[in-house]
C-alpha cells in the first residue's frame, strides 16, 4: 500500500465543502494510485482530508473518506508539492505525521438546521412546490441555512455556502 498525496481544484473543494459525500471522484484519471492506497486531500495548500483509494469507473480517480478535517484543516506547508502535479507520493512517515494531525472523529450530536422563506401561495401544498423552486434556483450561494444544537435554540449560527455569515443587517460583518 503506498501513501499519495492528491490535490483537487478549488472548485471541486468548494463543492465537497457544502455538500456530504461518501467519496469524492477527482478527474484526470488515477495515474499511479492503486485501490486500498492511503491518500491525504490537498485543497487550496491544505490537507483536508484522509482517504482511501476504491475502484471507481473507468480511469477516474474515486476517494473514500476516512477522516474529514473540512472545518479544520491543517497546512500542508510540510509536502513537497509540485505546481504542476495533481498526484505526489508522499514518505510513509511524513504521510502519517500529517495523517495523524488531522485528530479522530468527533462526537456527533444532533443539529436542527433549517431553511426558512416567506412564501405567498394559495395554498399549503402550492406554497411547498415555490419552497422547492426556490430552494433549486437559489440554493445555497443565496440562501442562509440556520444550524443550532438541538436544544439550543440561542445558540443559532447562519451559514452561507459552508462558511458562517452574518444576517444581522444592522451588524457589520
Amino acid at each position: 500500500m503506498a501513501q499519495w498525496a492528491v490535490i483537487i481544484p478549488a472548485d471541486q473543494w468548494a463543492t465537497e465543502r457544502l455538500f456530504h459525500h461518501d467519496t469524492v471522484t477527482v478527474s484526470g484519471g488515477a495515474g499511479p494510485v492503486s485501490p486500498d492506497d492511503e491518500v491525504l486531500l490537498v485543497a487550496e495548500g491544505d490537507v483536508v482530508a484522509l482517504a482511501q483509494a476504491v475502484p471507481g469507473e473507468g480511469d477516474e480517480l474515486t476517494l473514500a473518506y476516512v477522516r474529514r478535517a473540512f472545518d479544520a484543516p491543517v497546512s500542508a506547508a510540510g509536502l513537497a508539492l509540485d505546481d504542476d502535479a495533481r498526484i505526489v507520493s508522499l514518505d510513509p512517515a511524513v504521510f502519517r505525521a500529517l495523517a495523524g494531525t488531522l485528530g479522530g472523529a468527533a462526537d456527533k450530536q444532533t443539529w436542527l438546521v433549517s431553511v426558512a422563506l416567506p412564501i405567498e401561495a394559495a395554498t399549503p401544498a402550492d406554497a411547498v412546490r415555490q419552497f422547492w423552486s426556490h430552494v433549486h434556483e437559489l440554493g445555497p450561494v443565496e440562501l442562509p441555512t440556520y444550524v443550532w444544537p438541538s436544544g439550543n435554540e440561542l445558540a443559532m449560527q447562519a451559514f452561507v455556502l459552508g462558511d458562517e455569515a452574518n444576517q444581522d443587517p444592522e451588524e457589520e460583518d
